[in-house]
């Protein structure tokens, strides 16, 4: 149904719509709308045969979500930041049991320091959790995303994560044609677990594996990313066959058609990015724009195909690797290993702050001229941080200088007998 909705209701809705019988609840921003419409839709009776249940923390809340699937519950939660990372520990035991558990996650900074607004740095960080990790452009995606990923959980017995923006478009109220449960009814079959824990034919799940057979246990888990892929391309199809419209999949080009350049990104930043390469256009620029959907699997022969022929790629994340850079960008250089494409990473919008097209132009600008490096900032303070280097620099030079006097064999007499150096 057509609506003028927030993002955050339609894919309460939505989920709704696909009949979960456990969702378990805690609630922290940005995704508190979702768990918050799908109480009241609970309460309300719209939603029959579901348990609401309220819990104690994220933690509890994955437990929970485990517990229900494990016994053939088709069971859904949702999170964000601090909260997906109190919840790791059972992330991992979920794709490790094979649980196919839907999760929201609304994309929020991790601190400290304290930050409320999006980027990418929580669900990065559990990239490699066994998790598949789908990221919704605009929430028409984000709705239409939920529907898909019950299909692959249970279709694959993986859970999936749905990443949207926190408030970018959870909080944005915007038209929305949500999925109505008849059509969901059509294309999303009963859940029939591939395991179930049942005392009348008791088995074990999670038990302890040892050396001998651990290696095998997790090459399974990556085998089934592997499968992900041609599934993840198979349900959309199916799921535009049924709702009459294109959205998920594992990748989506924009403006590719002789393009030099690639901007490539993840999430609602790809709506700039498009206006932006619409305006680049104007000006006679060969420039594109990829959207990856689909995080993990990474789609690495969707991503070589798209970019066959391109010059260099700007690689926009809104995370990164502290120390190393690029997260996304290690993956689309292995895609296109060996072709001579160039790959260039700019961090952007960090703890929610705004990417401008302005700003994106420019960094287009140094890319067309070769001067673009490996690594970019956008909008980066610059005086900022020197001066914060500065300062830095200037208090650990009395405690350099303190250390070489105590090792120096030179400086004996000015260390006092006692060992310490004093302090001035």
């Amino acid at each position: 149904m057509l609506s003028q909705i927030e993002g955050s209701k339609a894919v309460a809705k939505t989920v709704a719509a696909c009949r979960p019988e456990v969702i378990c609840a805690y609630p922290i921003s940005p995704q508190t709308h979702i768990v918050e419409e799908l109480s009241r839709i609970v309460k309300n009776g719209e939603l029959t045969g579901c348990e609401y249940v309220n819990v104690e923390s994220e933690f509890a809340a994955m437990s929970v979500a485990i517990g229900a699937s494990a016994t053939g519950a088709r069971a859904y939660t949702a999170t964000a930041s601090q909260g997906l990372l109190y919840m790791v520990e059972a992330i991992y035991n979920a794709s490790g049991m094979r649980l196919p558990i839907v999760m929201t996650v609304a994309n929020r900074a991790i601190g400290a320091p304290i930050n409320i607004w999006n980027d990418h740095t929580d669900t990065m960080s559990q990239r490699d959790s066994g998790w598949i990790q789908l990221y919704a452009e605009d929430n028409q995606e984000a709705a239409d995303l939920h529907v898909q990923a019950f299909r692959i959980a249970e279709e694959l017995s993986v859970p999936v994560m749905v990443c949207m923006d926190g408030f970018v478009l959870t909080h944005a109220v915007e038209r929305v044609d949500v999925p109505e449960e008849a059509d969901v009814a059509r294309f999303l079959p009963p859940f029939v677990p591939r395991q179930l824990l049942d005392p009348d034919q008791p088995i074990t799940m999670g038990a302890m594996v040892g050396p001998e057979a651990f290696t095998e246990v997790r090459y399974l888990a990556h085998q089934s990313q592997l499968d992900a892929v041609d599934v993840i391309e198979r349900v959309s199809a199916e799921f535009a066959s049924v709702f009459g419209r294109h959205t998920g999949g594992l990748v989506r080009g924009y403006r590719l058609e002789g393009a030099g350049t690639v901007v490539i990104a993840l999430g609602s930043v790809l709506g700039t990015l498009k206006d932006a390469v619409d305006a680049e256009r104007e000006q006679g620029h060969a420039v594109g724009v990829l959207g990856i959907t689909s995080f993990r699997p990474f789609p690495y022969d969707a991503v070589r195909a798209a970019l066959a022929g391109v010059a260099q790629v700007v690689m926009v994340e809104r995370a990164f690797a502290v120390g190393v850079g690029g997260i996304v960008a290690q993956d689309v250089r292995t895609a296109v290993e060996g072709t001579g494409t160039r790959v260039h990473t700019v961090v952007a919008g960090l703890g929610g702050r705004p990417i401008t097209q302005a700003s994106l132009r420019g960094v287009l600008a140094e890319a067309y001229a070769g001067e673009l490096g490996r690594l970019t900032f956008l909008d980066l303070d610059r005086a900022v941080v020197a001066a914060e280097l500065a300062r830095e620099h200037a208090a650990e030079a009395p405690r350099a200088a303190a250390r070489t006097a105590v090792r120096s064999p030179d400086a004996a007499d000015t260390v006092p007998a006692g060992g310490a150096v004093p302090v001035r």
